[in-house]
C-alpha cells in the first residue's frame, strides 16, 4: 500500500512539479503527465486549459512521490493545511540545500539547524503554499 499527496495547484502545477523536481534533485521528475487536451475531459475543460495539467506524478525511478492536478478554475481548492511534505536527506549538505531552494520565494518556519533528534531538521512553506519539513538523521 502507498498513501500519495494529491495537490491541486490551481492552474500552476506544471510550474510547480517542475519547481520540485529540480528542488529534490536524484532524478526526480514527471512520470505521467495528463493534459486537458486530447482527454476525455478536454470538452469540459474552461477555454485556455487545453495544456493545463488533468493529472500527473512526480517521483523517481517509477517511484511517485506525489500526485498533482491543476484543478478546475471554477472550483478552486485552499492551500492544504494540517499536514507538511518530509524529505529525508542523506547527508547534512543535501539537507541545506533542498531546505534552502524551498524556501526560495516561500516563508520559513523554522530554519533548518542541528536539533537534538536530527543532524539537520527545518520547516518552511514553500511559494506554492505546500509545508515542508526538511530532515537529515
Amino acid at each position: 500500500m502507498a498513501l500519495l499527496p494529491y495537490i491541486y495547484f490551481n492552474g500552476s502545477c506544471e510550474e510547480a512539479l517542475s519547481f520540485y523536481a529540480a528542488c529534490l534533485g536524484g532524478g526526480v521528475g514527471f512520470l505521467e503527465l495528463h493534459r486537458f487536451a486530447g482527454s476525455p475531459m478536454a470538452a469540459n475543460a474552461p477555454a485556455g486549459w487545453d495544456q493545463k495539467i488533468m493529472h500527473a506524478s512526480l517521483g523517481s525511478e517509477g517511484q511517485p512521490l506525489m500526485l498533482a492536478s491543476d484543478g478546475m478554475p471554477d472550483m478552486p481548492s485552499e492551500a492544504p493545511r494540517g499536514f507538511s511534505l518530509a524529505f529525508a536527506a542523506p547527508t547534512v549538505e543535501e539537507a541545506e540545500r533542498v531546505f534552502a531552494e524551498l524556501a526560495e520565494g516561500g516563508r520559513i518556519e523554522m530554519p533548518i539547524g542541528p536539533t537534538f533528534f536530527a543532524a539537520r531538521f527545518g520547516m518552511l512553506t514553500d511559494r506554492y503554499g505546500i509545508a515542508w519539513m526538511v530532515n537529515c538523521d
